[in-house]
């Protein structure tokens, strides 16, 4: 086999489907824009990426790549949609694709790519509003799993007490213990990224 062939090769996708493989590779190359925005928005962004874990580019790709969802969001956007929101600058990583989507929609409807932006990030409100309210119902529960935790420990010194380290019952109960510990540690972990919801 020569192995020249299993590399891969952009010069040698200029065949039949090669310049739709070239195209989409071009869409996905990662491209910075500067944006005056919203103080709130450029909050909503960072909270949501840190609350579920991903990364702010895949975050905006996703609100704003759509031209469908851009063009609903164009029609409705009025000459002067901006004019009483406070805006700072932010320059934001995205895709090649996603900046063409914002340039087109913005020329084909004549709207600011400001405003395109910030109300594609005020999709999120909805989002943010859900996991709000569910972030205070975890918080509750964790101090309720926090307290049998405790309780739990009390237990386990009571068997240490009666039977000894060394029987098969307290090894038990020590070793689900730990794991009880990973898992009170884990769930600390998960409240802690949602704190940020709080101040939306």
């Amino acid at each position: 086999m020569n192995k020249k062939n299993d590399r891969f090769n952009i010069g040698n996708m200029g065949g039949e489907g090669g310049g739709t493989a070239l195209r989409d590779l071009m869409g996905k190359q990662s491209v910075r824009a500067t944006f005056r925005i919203s103080s709130r928005a450029i909050a909503s962004m960072a909270v949501v990426a840190e609350h579920f874990g991903i990364k702010q580019k895949s975050l905006f790709d996703h609100l704003v790549e759509d031209v469908e969802t851009l063009n609903a969001i164009a029609g409705k956007l009025s000459a002067d949609a901006m004019k009483e929101v406070p805006r700072v600058q932010k320059t934001f990583v995205i895709s090649r694709r996603t900046l063409d989507a914002l340039e087109m929609v913005s020329r084909q409807f004549g709207a600011p790519r400001d405003a395109l932006v910030e109300f594609s990030i005020q999709r999120l409100g909805e989002l943010i509003d859900g996991e709000r309210k569910r972030h205070i119902v975890r918080k509750k529960l964790l101090i309720r799993v926090e307290e049998r935790k405790a309780l739990f420990y009390d237990a386990l010194l009571e068997s240490v007490q009666a039977l000894g380290e060394a029987d098969p019952f307290v090894e038990h109960l020590s070793h689900t213990y730990r794991h009880l510990e990973g898992a009170v540690v884990d769930l600390k972990a998960l409240v802690k990224r949602g704190e940020g919801l709080e101040g939306l």
